[in-house]
């Protein structure tokens, strides 16, 4: 373009100026934000407008100043003359102040975070080069001559503002690939059938799961999916038992039922793994309350939607009735419901436990954490009692080990002492279940841990676990094991259970890639939290906790991974609060990026394999963990065949660590005995990754040391008693809770502490006899005279 005619441009407005300056390589001006508004609302059929993306999640993509070639340089500076960079910054802050230029930017996408940003790096870009294009510096020559005005700068800001946040030029793009209004529309194949929808809906122990398996049998071809590895097990088996051939579907295990490894008509799966696209005669998906789980919520709506099956038999709470038919409303299905009774009675004792002492056969006592089980488990043996021990992390195998010793009516083992873990997926003989405590660590809808009253659905699903039809035990029994807790307890039992009211979703490999596709400078992580923040569901969905998802990505974002595979990577079923599998999962994507096969011998030497039984609580976290590992390869095996070529050979392995981990947990005392006579400094901290912070204070006091640590355990009690009473207020308990919370701080540090659960009768006396002995003995503990004196000094000193 010829110098001649920048006169007329710079007359023109800047938005005029813009569309003429397109086609000689600036960026044409386009409200991006309100045409994406227009998008979004014409596809919802709503009319309701899009929100707005939360900017703070942008990126801007780095560019490097120009280095400016001998031909760029010349061209500007020979139609010019060199710029004097003083005089543009100045310009440039005076086009950033102008209310014009940042009205202007904001209707093209740019809000004020964004706007500075953007013009940040502008203004570094352009005071940084050696030179710049012949237009932009022809422009910026005009304006510190007096011959231009600032407002010619914004077609170049609002280019170099899209080449860093190239997601301003593809908003539209976006907010299509990320609206998830209409989730039914995903499941063409289930569409093209009309689908009859039954709800089985009861509490636990009222049959329906059985009548729903009864119509799966009888079915040419039926699916199940379960929450559980151990669920869909049990199905495989009793399906085989029946003479219906069955497969079982894990994401770490395929077992064909017949020998040729061909597929039988029927399978027995976790949930995430049902297939969408195969036809079934009947489909069974059981517990559907948890298509609200704030994490794993998106499977249970996957299945509802998209199973091809022409009877869908529906498991779970009544609360999701409401919920599952709206759904089928928007899928023109009905649903049809059939209610069930429970099968035995389960009546709330008017009586605390109050003493391991009264504890008799078929007595199980749940607790909340490890370190509970821990405490718990000793002090009954203590009493020359033996008792079996079921919590979430052990493996499988373990789990149905303790199981079948605990139900065994010539097993000595009477007792069980058990986490929520015994909600679903195993049948035991249990005739009363003990609270020990109603208060539980939870994670909620941001992600962030909380500790509060277990809510009215678990308390029902782990009290009806008493009692079951066709055990020894005709009626159940549920009580606490603190006088205090038993009244909470019967108002949330006699609460009704809330309505589920929206189901959870998840962003599919599909969505990200094409997200990917329009910004490929963005990490994973960012893809996905700009997804979600554009994201539009309507009042019966909602988008599931991504933490665990983000923190993979971020993880192994420096591993170079094509985005398919670093998908799969960041979708494997961890713990993330596992330092040793996490560690792991990054070596195993390290080799898998430079294409080398994770053999069996280098997962042998990785883990230390052959490992012995465990001396003490510590080895034995660490054996869980190492079980973890090996079904993090096998899960990894049956997405890369090729480079984890040795599945067959862990799985082996894996069943030899199995049986290693049921002899430490058969000899789980002497493990905490030889735990707390080591004194090891990161003992409990080792123990207690999984449970938040307040949980692993509460543990220590439940431990029996010795001395001054007695003494710190009840400082930290207090501290945690604390934090307790500020979560543990829910306002939708009856009249005589809220009074009883009113009224929470009054009466002495004991009576409190014993109110939350935080010591028992027994602990206390030991505490007590522990605090009289070390005065007996001439020692001081905490709170003491001398050490008093002695931090009187201590402070004294640091004020001189």
């Amino acid at each position: 373009m010829s110098r001649c005619a920048w006169p007329l441009l710079r007359r023109l407005p800047a938005r005029a100026a813009l569309a003429l300056r397109h086609g000689g390589g600036a960026p044409r001006a386009r409200p991006v934000a309100s045409s994406a508004s227009s998008s979004s609302s014409a596809s919802s059929g709503d009319g309701g407008a899009s929100r707005a993306p939360d900017t703070s999640l942008f990126v801007p993509v780095p560019l490097k100043p120009g280095l400016g070639g001998a031909a760029e340089e010349d061209v500007g500076a020979e139609l010019t003359r060199p710029l004097d960079k003083g005089e543009v910054l100045k310009n440039l802050n005076k086009f950033y102040k102008r209310k014009e230029i940042q009205r202007l930017g904001a209707e093209n996408g740019l809000d004020a975070r964004l706007f500075h940003q953007a013009f940040i790096s502008f203004r570094k870009y352009i005071m940084e080069s050696s030179s710049v294009s012949a237009d932009l510096h022809i422009i910026l020559n005009d304006i510190c001559c007096g011959a231009g005005h600032v407002d010619d700068l914004f077609p170049f800001f609002l280019r170099h503002a899209k080449q860093i946040f190239p997601m301003l030029d593809c908003m539209d793009d976006l907010r299509k690939i990320s609206d998830l209004r209409l989730p039914p529309n995903w499941y063409p194949d289930a569409r093209a059938i009309q689908r009859k929808i039954i709800f089985h809906a009861g509490p636990t122990n009222s049959g329906k799961t059985y009548h729903a398996i009864q119509r799966f049998l009888s079915a040419k071809s039926g699916i199940y999916c379960g929450p559980l590895k151990l669920l869909a097990h049990e199905i495989f088996q009793k399906s085989n038992d029946a003479n219906v051939p069955c497969d079982l579907v894990t994401g770490e295990e395929r077992v064909f039922a017949s020998e040729d490894a061909r597929q039988a008509p029927h399978v027995a799966c976790t949930i995430e793994m049902c297939s969408t696209n195969t036809p079934y005669e009947v489909a069974v998906i059981d517990e559907i309350q948890m298509i609200r789980d704030p994490a794993r919520g998106w499977a249970w709506t996957r299945a509802l939607l998209g199973l091809c099956a022409e009877e869908i038999h529906v498991c779970g709470e009544p609360a999701a009735i409401d919920l599952v038919t709206e759904l089928m409303y928007t899928t023109g299905e009905e649903v049809e419901v059939r209610n069930y009774k429970r099968l035995t009675p389960l009546t709330v004792l008017d009586y605390a436990l109050e003493s391991l002492d009264n504890l008799r056969p078929g007595d199980c006592i749940v607790c909340f954490s490890k370190n509970d089980i821990y405490s718990v488990s000793r002090q009954i043996e203590a009493r020359g009692l033996e008792c079996a021990v079921i919590y979430g992390s052990l493996p499988p195998g373990t789990k149905l080990e303790q199981a079948k010793k605990f139900n065994d009516p010539d097993d000595p083992c009477k007792i069980l002492v058990a986490t929520d873990a015994i909600g679903m997926g195993l049948n035991l003989c249990i005739r009363r279940i003990i609270f020990n405590s109603i208060v539980k660590p939870t994670v909620n809808e941001k992600g962030e841990k909380e500790i509060d009253s277990i809510t009215t659905s678990q308390a029902l699903q782990i009290a009806g676990r008493a009692g079951r039809f066709g055990s020894s035990f005709k009626q159940g029994e549920v009580t606490t094991m603190h006088r205090d807790d038993l009244v909470q307890l019967k108002e949330i039992l006699s609460e009704a259970v809330p309505p589920v009211r929206a189901a959870g979703l998840h962003p599919t490999p599909e969505q990200i890639e094409m997200f990917a596709y329009h910004l490929p400078d963005a990490t994973l992580s960012n893809l996905i939290d700009i997804f979600v923040s554009l994201s539009q569901v309507d009042g019966m969905y909602f988008v599931c906790n991504i933490d665990d998802f983000k923190f993979l990505a971020d993880m192994i974002q420096h591993i170079p991974l094509n985005l398919r595979s670093r998908y799969v990577f960041c979708t494997a079923p961890l713990n993330r609060k596992e330092p040793f599998v996490c560690t792991t999962l990054l070596k195993f994507a390290r080799q898998f990026s430079r294409n080398e096969p994770l053999t069996f011998d280098w997962l042998c030497r990785h883990t230390k394999w052959p490992l012995a039984a465990p001396k003490n609580i510590k080895e034995l976290v660490h054996l869980e963990a190492v079980h973890d590992v090996f079904d993090l390869y096998l899960w990894l095996s049956y997405r890369f065949m090729d480079m984890f070529p040795d599945a067959d050979l862990v799985r082996d392995i894996q069943k030899k660590l199995d049986n290693i981990i049921q002899i430490g947990v058969c000899n789980i005392t002497k493990l905490i005995r030889a735990s707390q006579s080591a004194a090891a400094p990161g003992t409990a901290e080792a123990v207690s990754e999984d449970f938040p912070l307040s949980t692993q204070k509460d543990a220590r006091v439940a431990s029996d040391r010795q001395g001054a640590a007695s003494t710190e355990a009840l400082s930290i009690a207090v501290e945690a008693a604390g934090l307790r009473r500020a979560k543990n207020s829910r306002p939708s308990r009856l009249g005589s809770r809220q009074e009883d919370l009113k009224s929470y701080g009054r009466g002495s540090l004991a009576n409190r502490l014993l109110r939350e659960g935080l010591l028992t009768q027994e602990m206390l006396r030991q505490l007590e006899s522990e605090w009289q002995d070390q005065h007996r003995n001439g020692r001081y503990g905490i709170g003491s005279k001398r050490d008093d004196q002695h931090s009187s000094k201590e402070t004294r000193k640091k004020r001189k």
